[in-house]
Protein backbone atom coordinates (compact mmCIF):
# COMPACT_ATOMS: atom_id res chain seq x y z
CA UNK A 1 0.00 0.00 0.00
CA UNK A 2 2.87 2.38 0.72
CA UNK A 3 4.03 1.82 -2.86
CA UNK A 4 0.87 3.51 -4.11
CA UNK A 5 1.30 6.36 -1.62
CA UNK A 6 4.89 6.94 -2.76
CA UNK A 7 3.78 6.75 -6.39
CA UNK A 8 1.07 9.37 -5.77
CA UNK A 9 3.48 11.67 -3.93
CA UNK A 10 5.93 11.41 -6.81
CA UNK A 11 3.24 12.32 -9.33
CA UNK A 12 2.28 15.45 -7.38
CA UNK A 13 5.92 16.51 -7.32
CA UNK A 14 7.08 15.58 -3.80
CA UNK A 15 10.92 15.51 -3.86
CA UNK A 16 12.69 12.18 -3.24
CA UNK A 17 9.63 9.95 -3.68
CA UNK A 18 10.96 8.51 -6.92
CA UNK A 19 13.51 6.44 -4.98
CA UNK A 20 10.70 4.32 -3.55
CA UNK A 21 9.78 3.17 -7.03
CA UNK A 22 13.02 1.22 -7.36
CA UNK A 23 12.93 -2.49 -6.64
CA UNK A 24 16.17 -2.31 -4.65
CA UNK A 25 14.81 0.42 -2.33
CA UNK A 26 11.56 -1.39 -1.65
CA UNK A 27 13.37 -4.71 -1.14
CA UNK A 28 15.71 -3.10 1.41
CA UNK A 29 12.76 -1.56 3.26
CA UNK A 30 10.87 -4.87 3.20
CA UNK A 31 13.89 -6.70 4.62
CA UNK A 32 14.31 -4.16 7.43
CA UNK A 33 10.62 -4.03 8.30
CA UNK A 34 10.19 -7.83 8.28
CA UNK A 35 13.28 -8.22 10.46
CA UNK A 36 11.99 -5.62 12.92
CA UNK A 37 8.50 -7.09 12.99
CA UNK A 38 9.69 -10.63 13.68
CA UNK A 39 12.01 -9.53 16.47
CA UNK A 40 9.72 -6.93 18.07
CA UNK A 41 6.48 -8.90 18.07
CA UNK A 42 8.17 -12.24 18.64
CA UNK A 43 8.38 -11.99 22.42
CA UNK A 44 4.71 -10.96 22.72
CA UNK A 45 3.53 -13.82 20.53
CA UNK A 46 5.71 -16.26 22.48
CA UNK A 47 4.20 -15.03 25.76
CA UNK A 48 0.72 -15.43 24.27
CA UNK A 49 1.50 -18.97 23.07
CA UNK A 50 2.91 -19.84 26.48
CA UNK A 51 -0.15 -18.43 28.28
CA UNK A 52 -2.41 -20.51 26.02
CA UNK A 53 -0.22 -23.55 26.82
CA UNK A 54 0.48 -24.14 23.14
CA UNK A 55 3.39 -26.48 23.72
CA UNK A 56 3.80 -29.57 21.56
CA UNK A 57 4.42 -32.91 23.22
CA UNK A 58 8.10 -33.93 23.19
CA UNK A 59 8.66 -37.49 22.03
CA UNK A 60 11.26 -39.39 24.08
CA UNK A 61 14.10 -39.95 21.59
CA UNK A 62 16.91 -40.65 24.05
CA UNK A 63 18.78 -37.55 22.88
CA UNK A 64 20.90 -35.43 25.18
CA UNK A 65 19.18 -32.19 26.24
CA UNK A 66 15.87 -33.18 24.66
CA UNK A 67 13.78 -33.07 27.84
CA UNK A 68 14.94 -29.50 28.51
CA UNK A 69 12.67 -28.50 25.60
CA UNK A 70 9.52 -29.65 27.38
CA UNK A 71 7.07 -26.73 27.65
CA UNK A 72 8.61 -24.73 24.79
CA UNK A 73 5.68 -23.17 22.88
CA UNK A 74 5.05 -24.15 19.28
CA UNK A 75 3.12 -22.44 16.44
CA UNK A 76 5.87 -19.81 16.30
CA UNK A 77 5.43 -19.85 12.54
CA UNK A 78 2.78 -17.19 13.18
CA UNK A 79 5.70 -14.78 13.70
CA UNK A 80 7.15 -15.65 10.30
CA UNK A 81 3.82 -15.35 8.51
CA UNK A 82 3.02 -11.93 10.00
CA UNK A 83 6.54 -10.69 9.24
CA UNK A 84 6.13 -11.77 5.61
CA UNK A 85 2.62 -10.49 5.00
CA UNK A 86 2.93 -6.97 6.42
CA UNK A 87 6.02 -5.83 4.41
CA UNK A 88 4.62 -7.52 1.29
CA UNK A 89 1.35 -5.61 1.59
CA UNK A 90 3.21 -2.36 2.36
CA UNK A 91 5.87 -2.36 -0.35
CA UNK A 92 4.66 -4.58 -3.20
CA UNK A 93 2.41 -3.83 -6.16
CA UNK A 94 -0.63 -5.74 -5.00
CA UNK A 95 -2.05 -6.11 -8.51
CA UNK A 96 0.95 -8.23 -9.54
CA UNK A 97 -0.25 -11.77 -10.28
CA UNK A 98 2.89 -13.32 -8.79
CA UNK A 99 2.48 -11.46 -5.50
CA UNK A 100 -1.19 -12.46 -5.34
CA UNK A 101 -0.11 -16.07 -5.80
CA UNK A 102 2.53 -15.81 -3.08
CA UNK A 103 0.04 -14.25 -0.66
CA UNK A 104 -2.41 -17.08 -1.35
CA UNK A 105 0.36 -19.63 -0.76
CA UNK A 106 1.43 -18.03 2.52
CA UNK A 107 -2.08 -17.81 3.95
CA UNK A 108 -3.23 -21.19 2.57
CA UNK A 109 -0.37 -23.21 4.05
CA UNK A 110 -0.24 -21.05 7.18
CA UNK A 111 -3.85 -22.01 7.93
CA UNK A 112 -3.13 -25.68 7.13
CA UNK A 113 -0.09 -25.71 9.42
CA UNK A 114 -1.98 -23.93 12.20
CA UNK A 115 -4.78 -26.51 12.03
CA UNK A 116 -2.21 -29.30 12.18
CA UNK A 117 -0.53 -27.78 15.24
CA UNK A 118 -3.91 -27.11 16.89
CA UNK A 119 -4.90 -30.77 16.60
CA UNK A 120 -1.54 -31.84 18.02
CA UNK A 121 -1.65 -29.48 20.98
CA UNK A 122 -5.30 -29.39 21.99
CA UNK A 123 -6.67 -32.66 20.62
CA UNK A 124 -3.56 -34.55 21.76
CA UNK A 125 -3.18 -36.32 18.41
CA UNK A 126 0.59 -36.44 17.93
CA UNK A 127 0.29 -36.91 14.15
CA UNK A 128 -1.88 -33.79 13.76
CA UNK A 129 -4.65 -33.72 11.16
CA UNK A 130 -4.97 -36.88 9.07
CA UNK A 131 -2.37 -37.15 6.35
CA UNK A 132 -4.98 -37.39 3.60
CA UNK A 133 -6.47 -34.01 4.52
CA UNK A 134 -3.04 -32.43 4.54
CA UNK A 135 -2.28 -33.89 1.11
CA UNK A 136 -5.67 -32.72 -0.24
CA UNK A 137 -4.92 -29.16 0.92
CA UNK A 138 -1.47 -29.24 -0.69
CA UNK A 139 -3.01 -30.74 -3.81
CA UNK A 140 -5.51 -27.89 -3.92
CA UNK A 141 -2.75 -25.29 -3.70
CA UNK A 142 -0.77 -27.00 -6.46
CA UNK A 143 -3.83 -26.98 -8.73
CA UNK A 144 -4.43 -23.27 -8.05
CA UNK A 145 -0.80 -22.48 -8.90
CA UNK A 146 -1.01 -24.48 -12.13
CA UNK A 147 -4.33 -22.90 -13.16
CA UNK A 148 -3.07 -19.36 -12.56
CA UNK A 149 0.28 -19.82 -14.28
CA UNK A 150 -1.21 -21.63 -17.27
CA UNK A 151 -4.28 -19.46 -17.86
CA UNK A 152 -3.57 -15.94 -16.58
CA UNK A 153 -2.84 -13.44 -19.37
CA UNK A 154 -0.45 -11.68 -16.95
CA UNK A 155 1.90 -14.68 -16.83
CA UNK A 156 4.20 -14.13 -19.80
CA UNK A 157 7.87 -14.33 -20.73
CA UNK A 158 10.15 -12.98 -23.42
CA UNK A 159 12.01 -15.88 -24.96
CA UNK A 160 15.71 -15.81 -25.72
CA UNK A 161 15.42 -16.34 -29.47
CA UNK A 162 18.97 -15.86 -30.77
CA UNK A 163 22.51 -16.17 -29.49
CA UNK A 164 25.77 -15.11 -31.03
CA UNK A 165 29.35 -14.64 -29.92
CA UNK A 166 30.82 -11.15 -30.28
CA UNK A 167 34.48 -10.73 -29.27
CA UNK A 168 34.26 -14.05 -27.37
CA UNK A 169 31.24 -12.75 -25.44
CA UNK A 170 27.86 -14.46 -25.66
CA UNK A 171 25.15 -12.04 -26.75
CA UNK A 172 21.52 -13.11 -26.35
CA UNK A 173 18.58 -11.50 -28.10
CA UNK A 174 15.16 -11.66 -26.48
CA UNK A 175 11.89 -11.54 -28.39
CA UNK A 176 10.05 -8.23 -28.32
CA UNK A 177 6.79 -10.14 -27.93
CA UNK A 178 5.55 -11.27 -24.53
CA UNK A 179 4.16 -14.80 -24.81
CA UNK A 180 2.56 -17.32 -22.53
CA UNK A 181 4.83 -20.32 -22.25
CA UNK A 182 5.24 -23.65 -20.45
CA UNK A 183 9.02 -23.44 -20.58
CA UNK A 184 11.28 -23.95 -17.59
CA UNK A 185 15.02 -23.97 -16.91
CA UNK A 186 17.14 -27.12 -17.03
CA UNK A 187 20.36 -26.88 -14.99
CA UNK A 188 23.78 -27.53 -16.54
CA UNK A 189 22.57 -27.49 -20.17
CA UNK A 190 23.67 -24.80 -22.60
CA UNK A 191 20.33 -24.49 -24.40
CA UNK A 192 18.65 -24.84 -21.08
CA UNK A 193 14.94 -24.36 -21.68
CA UNK A 194 12.54 -27.28 -21.41
CA UNK A 195 9.04 -26.84 -22.77
CA UNK A 196 6.58 -29.16 -21.07
CA UNK A 197 4.41 -28.96 -24.20
CA UNK A 198 7.17 -30.63 -26.25
CA UNK A 199 6.68 -33.82 -24.25
CA UNK A 200 3.28 -34.24 -25.89
CA UNK A 201 4.94 -34.27 -29.30
CA UNK A 202 7.60 -36.74 -28.13
CA UNK A 203 4.90 -39.09 -26.82
CA UNK A 204 2.79 -38.66 -29.96
CA UNK A 205 -0.17 -37.03 -28.20
CA UNK A 206 -0.44 -34.05 -30.54
CA UNK A 207 -4.24 -34.23 -30.88
CA UNK A 208 -4.75 -33.66 -27.15
CA UNK A 209 -1.51 -31.77 -26.58
CA UNK A 210 -3.05 -28.86 -24.65
CA UNK A 211 -4.94 -31.13 -22.25
CA UNK A 212 -1.90 -33.36 -21.78
CA UNK A 213 0.35 -30.36 -21.10
CA UNK A 214 -2.12 -28.93 -18.59
CA UNK A 215 -2.39 -32.23 -16.71
CA UNK A 216 1.37 -32.81 -16.81
CA UNK A 217 2.23 -29.32 -15.54
CA UNK A 218 -0.43 -29.58 -12.84
CA UNK A 219 0.95 -32.91 -11.63
CA UNK A 220 4.51 -31.55 -11.62
CA UNK A 221 3.53 -28.43 -9.67
CA UNK A 222 1.46 -30.42 -7.18
CA UNK A 223 4.33 -32.83 -6.61
CA UNK A 224 6.81 -29.99 -6.10
CA UNK A 225 4.58 -28.15 -3.60
CA UNK A 226 3.95 -31.33 -1.63
CA UNK A 227 7.57 -32.49 -1.73
CA UNK A 228 9.18 -29.22 -0.63
CA UNK A 229 6.62 -28.32 2.04
CA UNK A 230 6.80 -31.79 3.61
CA UNK A 231 10.59 -31.89 3.34
CA UNK A 232 10.81 -28.54 5.15
CA UNK A 233 8.46 -29.96 7.78
CA UNK A 234 10.80 -32.91 8.37
CA UNK A 235 13.82 -30.60 8.57
CA UNK A 236 12.25 -28.66 11.43
CA UNK A 237 13.70 -30.82 14.19
CA UNK A 238 16.62 -28.81 15.54
CA UNK A 239 16.69 -25.29 16.92
CA UNK A 240 17.17 -22.87 14.03
CA UNK A 241 17.73 -25.52 11.36
CA UNK A 242 14.65 -24.98 9.17
CA UNK A 243 14.56 -21.19 9.61
CA UNK A 244 18.26 -20.68 8.85
CA UNK A 245 18.22 -23.06 5.88
CA UNK A 246 15.14 -21.32 4.48
CA UNK A 247 16.76 -17.88 4.77
CA UNK A 248 19.72 -19.14 2.71
CA UNK A 249 17.38 -20.56 0.06
CA UNK A 250 15.44 -17.28 0.07
CA UNK A 251 18.60 -15.33 -0.81
CA UNK A 252 19.25 -17.56 -3.83
CA UNK A 253 15.63 -17.31 -5.00
CA UNK A 254 15.72 -13.54 -4.63
CA UNK A 255 18.83 -13.40 -6.84
CA UNK A 256 17.14 -15.60 -9.44
CA UNK A 257 14.04 -13.40 -9.43
CA UNK A 258 16.12 -10.24 -9.90
CA UNK A 259 18.14 -11.76 -12.75
CA UNK A 260 14.99 -13.03 -14.48
CA UNK A 261 13.26 -9.62 -14.22
CA UNK A 262 16.21 -7.62 -15.57
CA UNK A 263 16.48 -7.94 -19.35
CA UNK A 264 20.21 -7.13 -19.45
CA UNK A 265 21.06 -9.78 -16.86
CA UNK A 266 18.65 -12.25 -18.48
CA UNK A 267 20.42 -11.69 -21.80
CA UNK A 268 23.88 -12.05 -20.26
CA UNK A 269 22.93 -15.31 -18.51
CA UNK A 270 20.88 -16.62 -21.45
CA UNK A 271 17.74 -17.16 -19.36
CA UNK A 272 14.09 -16.26 -19.87
CA UNK A 273 13.07 -12.68 -19.16
CA UNK A 274 9.98 -12.65 -16.90
CA UNK A 275 8.21 -9.27 -16.76
CA UNK A 276 6.80 -8.53 -13.32
CA UNK A 277 9.14 -10.90 -11.49
CA UNK A 278 10.92 -7.92 -9.89
CA UNK A 279 8.08 -7.79 -7.34
CA UNK A 280 9.17 -11.24 -6.17
CA UNK A 281 12.50 -9.73 -5.12
CA UNK A 282 10.64 -7.67 -2.54
CA UNK A 283 8.69 -10.72 -1.38
CA UNK A 284 11.97 -12.64 -1.07
CA UNK A 285 13.40 -9.83 1.05
CA UNK A 286 10.38 -10.06 3.37
CA UNK A 287 10.84 -13.83 3.55
CA UNK A 288 14.53 -13.52 4.39
CA UNK A 289 13.93 -10.88 7.04
CA UNK A 290 11.13 -12.93 8.62
CA UNK A 291 13.14 -16.15 8.84
CA UNK A 292 16.32 -14.45 10.04
CA UNK A 293 14.35 -12.44 12.60
CA UNK A 294 12.69 -15.64 13.80
CA UNK A 295 16.16 -17.01 14.60
CA UNK A 296 16.37 -14.37 17.36
CA UNK A 297 14.03 -16.63 19.32
CA UNK A 298 14.46 -19.97 17.56
CA UNK A 299 18.25 -20.33 17.64
CA UNK A 300 19.68 -22.71 20.23
CA UNK A 301 18.34 -22.91 22.89
CA UNK A 302 14.98 -22.15 21.27
CA UNK A 303 12.38 -20.05 23.05
CA UNK A 304 9.76 -21.11 20.50
CA UNK A 305 9.31 -23.71 17.76
CA UNK A 306 7.86 -22.76 14.38
CA UNK A 307 5.70 -25.88 14.28
CA UNK A 308 3.88 -26.98 11.16
CA UNK A 309 2.45 -23.45 11.02
CA UNK A 310 5.89 -22.28 9.95
CA UNK A 311 7.54 -25.29 8.32
CA UNK A 312 4.73 -26.16 5.90
CA UNK A 313 4.41 -22.46 4.99
CA UNK A 314 8.07 -21.79 4.27
CA UNK A 315 8.37 -25.00 2.27
CA UNK A 316 5.35 -24.09 0.15
CA UNK A 317 6.61 -20.54 -0.35
CA UNK A 318 9.95 -21.84 -1.62
CA UNK A 319 8.24 -24.31 -3.99
CA UNK A 320 5.77 -21.84 -5.52
CA UNK A 321 8.41 -19.09 -5.78
CA UNK A 322 10.73 -21.41 -7.73
CA UNK A 323 7.88 -22.51 -10.01
CA UNK A 324 6.95 -18.90 -10.81
CA UNK A 325 10.49 -17.96 -11.84
CA UNK A 326 10.85 -21.19 -13.85
CA UNK A 327 13.60 -22.63 -11.66
CA UNK A 328 11.73 -25.57 -10.13
CA UNK A 329 14.17 -28.12 -11.58
CA UNK A 330 16.94 -26.48 -9.55
CA UNK A 331 15.18 -27.24 -6.25
CA UNK A 332 16.86 -30.65 -5.69
CA UNK A 333 20.16 -28.77 -5.51
CA UNK A 334 19.01 -25.58 -3.80
CA UNK A 335 16.90 -27.46 -1.22
CA UNK A 336 19.44 -30.26 -0.89
CA UNK A 337 19.34 -30.14 2.91
CA UNK A 338 15.55 -30.50 2.89
CA UNK A 339 15.58 -33.34 0.41
CA UNK A 340 18.34 -35.30 2.12
CA UNK A 341 16.38 -35.08 5.36
CA UNK A 342 13.25 -36.38 3.60
CA UNK A 343 15.22 -39.04 1.72
CA UNK A 344 16.71 -40.35 4.96
CA UNK A 345 13.19 -40.96 6.30
CA UNK A 346 12.10 -42.71 3.08
CA UNK A 347 15.21 -44.92 3.05
CA UNK A 348 14.89 -45.77 6.73
CA UNK A 349 11.20 -46.70 6.48
CA UNK A 350 11.59 -48.66 3.24
CA UNK A 351 14.65 -50.62 4.38
CA UNK A 352 13.06 -51.41 7.75
CA UNK A 353 9.92 -52.80 6.11
CA UNK A 354 11.84 -54.86 3.53
CA UNK A 355 14.21 -56.43 6.08
CA UNK A 356 11.37 -57.13 8.52
CA UNK A 357 9.40 -58.86 5.79
CA UNK A 358 12.41 -60.99 4.77
CA UNK A 359 14.00 -61.80 8.13
CA UNK A 360 11.32 -60.97 10.67
CA UNK A 361 13.59 -58.34 12.21
CA UNK A 362 13.59 -54.80 10.85
CA UNK A 363 17.00 -53.24 10.27
CA UNK A 364 17.88 -49.56 9.98
CA UNK A 365 20.20 -47.57 7.72
CA UNK A 366 20.54 -44.69 10.19
CA UNK A 367 20.49 -44.61 13.97
CA UNK A 368 17.48 -42.29 13.73
CA UNK A 369 15.74 -40.17 11.14
CA UNK A 370 15.34 -37.46 9.94
CA UNK A 371 19.07 -37.33 9.32
CA UNK A 372 19.87 -34.59 11.85
CA UNK A 373 18.81 -36.93 14.68
CA UNK A 374 21.29 -39.55 13.41
CA UNK A 375 24.17 -37.30 14.45
CA UNK A 376 22.63 -36.66 17.85
CA UNK A 377 22.58 -40.31 18.81
CA UNK A 378 25.66 -41.84 20.47
CA UNK A 379 27.36 -44.83 18.84
CA UNK A 380 25.80 -48.21 19.58
CA UNK A 381 27.64 -50.98 21.38
CA UNK A 382 28.82 -52.70 18.20
CA UNK A 383 29.91 -49.40 16.61
CA UNK A 384 31.80 -48.51 19.78
CA UNK A 385 33.67 -51.83 19.72
CA UNK A 386 34.66 -51.39 16.07
CA UNK A 387 35.28 -47.65 15.87
CA UNK A 388 35.84 -46.74 19.50
CA UNK A 389 33.48 -44.64 21.64
CA UNK A 390 31.89 -41.80 19.74
CA UNK A 391 30.05 -38.95 21.41
CA UNK A 392 26.97 -37.40 19.82
CA UNK A 393 27.40 -34.10 17.98
CA UNK A 394 26.03 -31.05 19.79
CA UNK A 395 22.73 -29.75 18.43
CA UNK A 396 24.00 -26.24 17.71
CA UNK A 397 27.00 -27.65 15.82
CA UNK A 398 24.80 -29.87 13.64
CA UNK A 399 22.62 -26.87 12.79
CA UNK A 400 25.55 -24.66 11.79
CA UNK A 401 27.10 -27.44 9.70
CA UNK A 402 23.82 -27.96 7.85
CA UNK A 403 23.67 -24.18 7.27
CA UNK A 404 27.15 -24.29 5.75
CA UNK A 405 26.10 -27.12 3.45
CA UNK A 406 23.03 -25.08 2.52
CA UNK A 407 25.22 -22.09 1.63
CA UNK A 408 27.42 -24.26 -0.61
CA UNK A 409 24.35 -25.67 -2.35
CA UNK A 410 22.88 -22.18 -2.83
CA UNK A 411 26.12 -20.95 -4.41
CA UNK A 412 26.25 -24.04 -6.64
CA UNK A 413 22.66 -23.42 -7.72
CA UNK A 414 23.42 -19.83 -8.69
CA UNK A 415 26.58 -20.92 -10.51
CA UNK A 416 24.53 -23.33 -12.66
CA UNK A 417 23.41 -20.26 -14.63
CA UNK A 418 26.92 -20.10 -16.07
CA UNK A 419 28.15 -23.71 -15.74
CA UNK A 420 26.43 -25.31 -18.70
Amino acid sequence: MLYYLFDYLQKVGTPGMGAFGYTSTRAALALIVSLLISTLIGSRIIDWLRNKQMADAIRPLDIEGQMAKVGTPTMGGIIIIIAILIPTILFNKLNNIYIILMLITTVWLGVLGFMDDYVKVFKKHKEGIHGRYKLIAQLGLGVIVALVLLTSPSVVIKENIATETVNKTLVVTHSNVEVRSTETTIPFLKDNNLNYADLAKILGIEQNAELFTFLLVTLVFVFIVMAVSNAANLTDGLDGLAAGSSAIIGVALGIFAYMSSHIQFASYLNIMFIPGAEELVIFAASFIGATVGFLWYNSYPAQVFMGDTGSLTIGGIIAVFAIIIRKELLLPILCGVFFVEALSVILQTTYFKITKKKTGVGRRVFKMTPLHHHFQKPAGVIDALIQGPRRPVAEAKITVRFWLIGILLAVLTIVTLKLR
